[in-house]
């Protein structure tokens, strides 16, 4: 059986690294412009994606959640495609954060991106817990990462 205890603090490092991540993507966008700001942003999306998935359902293996944070982020880049999103952005600013505007092929390369780092990180935090007794070894087992 698993310690709630253990998912508590799961999730608690997940809320914590969702404020961190829309923090250090508003930040990205204000002090930086171009290219960089802007694939850093759809890294960090794809990172704040993950790290709702584990707040979510803090059981969630490092690969499982980056394929539930990957796959939306894909979807609602090709839902730009339909230009839906470009209608809504134009009405909100929620909706423009959210839904972007328009399609751009790169985006697709770094939202992997930032669900293969947040998954890295996942899993270098999950061994460390393991080796160390703490709460990712009490949620997990010895269950492989």
């Amino acid at each position: 059986m698993t310690d709630p205890r253990g998912r508590a603090a799961v999730r608690g490092t997940a809320a914590a690294a969702a404020v961190l991540t829309v923090a250090a993507g508003l930040g990205v966008r204000a002090a930086g412009g171009g290219d960089t700001a802007k694939y850093a942003g759809d890294a960090l999306y794809t990172v704040l994606l993950y790290a709702l998935a584990v707040l979510v359902a803090p059981r969630l293996r490092p690969l499982a959640a980056a394929a539930w944070a990957a796959g939306p982020s894909w979807a609602v880049e090709l839902f730009q495609l339909t230009g839906v999103p470009d209608d809504l952005a134009r009405r909100s600013t929620l909706a423009r954060l959210v839904l972007g505007s328009t399609f751009n092929p790169p985006d697709l390369f770094w939202y992997l991106a930032g669900a293969g780092l947040a998954a890295l990180v996942h899993g270098a935090a999950r061994a460390a817990g393991r080796s160390a007794g703490g709460p990712a070894a009490q949620e997990h087992g010895d269950r492989p990462a």
